[in-house]
């Protein structure tokens, strides 16, 4: 334990005084004397959890974090349940990609000592950010059990048992958001709900409530704009497609676009178009073939990741934000050589793949990934892109009668900028489709809409895959976090086909696009 470095005096003193003497220690760049002064603080007060944690900080900080995670188990074996000391844990091991034991450390941890909304909130939001989407309603659903009454904490669990398409208990979750607290309608509660139901009674409760919601909006424009949308999907879904466009167009109006340009957007993609290829790593035998779904967003790649995440070596991982920040990282890089892409994909990989070993086929399906086609290529040169196309047309409609949560998303409120997007991605898709090698599966959503079956089977014969029935979900619920979730649950059908043809009288600006 070093005696040495122990300060004099400081066997007399209170703990308070070692605690200080260990920060100490740690700003002067010291973590050895302040292991030492904080471990055998341990040992003089065995039951200050302050301390075990401070010591279990330095552990790590030297990289020593075999012994932070004995310290920090230890911790919680003395007191189950230790908030800080559970998130400290599940941190460290999911830093070393050890996804299931960081899980593990928060469902046994707050399941059987259910924490207040505010951790039970974090610690949800911690899970799903990992994808453990139903760990995370777990530990939710107990701190609700145990009397938590926070509306937020409602309305999240709310979004994640959609995305998990358990949608009567998510209603129940969204109906005690709004019910409780009305300012959950600026994060979305209303169309939240809309999102997750299929209308088809003019006398559904959930007509009059957004009625009587949106006659009080208060001055949040937020507020208004989730009542308005969900308003206009009740209206679609009746038929009463005057009435939706109306309510869709007083939405749309109200989103805040100041942080997404036409001109910058342009810029971007000039910049890919005119971006000298990277250098392709070289993957070792066996590695898994990542399946990027790309596309424009609302054309088709929610179904196709759905259809072909049915087979049993397929996983789909739903819509991941990860290529972004790897792209950031590749544009730092003053000369990005084959040891950083190699470092890159190894990260990457032990997060799409986590801890199964048995799948070969894993599905990304952020859409906008078609941004960075060039790194997926040098990063994994055996990956598969699908690229989802739909009716121009159709899929300006649908982007502008979503209400979108992400900010990347806010090109979606405005025709001119819809437009520009899709000019965007056309462009980078063909030039993508034309390199050497490429390995690009086009797919029209119109042709799964009618056919599902046959075009998965080519698509599988493409990838390799064996064939399977994409008509039989099985008893794997992946998470859908996309505008799709409820849609993607349901028999494949065509009504999608063609919608614009109910607007265009009252959208007029639909006529502006290509009827491709």
């Amino acid at each position: 334990m070093l005696p040495d470095r122990i300060p004099p005096g400081l066997d007399e003193q209170p703990l308070e005084r070692w605690l200080e003497a260990g920060r100490a220690r740690v700003l002067a760049g010291d973590a050895v004397g302040a292991a030492a002064i904080l471990e055998t603080a341990i040992g003089r007060f065995p039951f200050d959890a302050e301390t075990w944690l401070a010591a279990a900080g330095v552990r790590s900080q030297r990289g020593d974090r075999i012994g932070a995670e004995t310290l920090l188990r230890e911790l919680l074996r003395r007191s189950p349940g230790h908030a800080a000391a559970a998130f400290a844990l599940a941190r460290l091991l999911a830093e070393q990609d050890d996804w299931r034991a960081a899980e593990a450390v928060l469902v046994e941890a707050f399941v059987p000592f259910p924490p207040p909304s505010d951790l039970a909130l974090r610690a949800a939001k911690m899970l799903a950010d990992w994808g453990r989407k139903s760990a995370a309603v777990e530990i939710a659903e107990a701190a609700i059990a145990a009397g938590a009454d926070d509306a937020l904490l409602h309305l999240y669990v709310a979004a994640l048992l959609g995305q998990l398409g358990d949608f009567e208990r998510s209603r129940r979750r969204y109906l005690y958001a709004l019910e409780r607290d009305p300012r959950t309608l600026a994060f979305g509660a209303a169309y939240g709900l809309a999102s997750i139901t299929r209308y088809a009674d003019r006398g559904h409760p959930d007509l009059a409530r957004f009625r009587d919601l949106l006659a009080h909006p208060g001055d949040d424009a937020r507020v208004r704009a989730s009542l308005l949308f969900a308003l206009g999907k009740i209206h679609d879904d009746l038929g009463d497609y005057a009435q939706a466009a109306a309510l869709l167009r007083d939405a749309n109006a109200l989103v805040d676009r100041q942080d997404w340009s036409r001109r910058n957007w342009r810029r971007l993609v000039d910049v890919r178009l005119g971006a000298r290829p990277l250098p392709a790593r070289t993957p070792p035998e066996g590695e898994c073939v990542p399946v990027f779904v790309v596309g424009a967003p609302r054309s088709g790649t929610t179904l196709a990741a759905e259809l072909l995440g049915r087979s049993p070596l397929v996983r789909n991982r739903g819509e991941l934000d990860w290529l972004p920040h790897y792209a950031g990282q590749v544009a730092a890089a003053a000369k990005p050589d084959r040891e950083l892409l190699d470092r890159i994909a190894a990260s990457y990989l032990a997060r799409l793949r986590q801890e199964d070993r048995a799948g070969r086929w894993f599905i990304d399906k952020q859409p906008l990934n078609f941004l960075h086609v060039d790194l997926i290529r040098a990063l994994f040169p055996q990956a598969a892109i699908v690229h989802c196309r739909r009716n121009s047309r159709d899929t300006a409609l649908s982007l502008w009668s979503q209400h979108f949560g992400s900010t990347e998303y806010r090109f979606a409120y405005d025709f001119d900028d819809i437009a520009t997007v899709l000019q965007g991605c056309s462009r980078l898709m063909a030039k993508a489709a034309r390199a050497p090698g490429a390995r690009v599966f086009e797919l029209r959503y119109e042709d799964l809409a009618r056919e599902p079956q046959a075009v998965v089977d080519r698509l599988a014969g493409w990838l390799g895959l064996p064939a399977f029935d994409c008509s039989a979900a099985g008893d794997r619920r992946d998470a859908i976090g996309t505008a799709s979730l409820w849609q993607a649950r349901q028999p494949v059908y065509t009504r999608s086909v063609g919608r614009w043809r109910a607007y265009a009288e009252f959208v007029p600006e639909l006529l502006g696009f290509a009827d491709d």
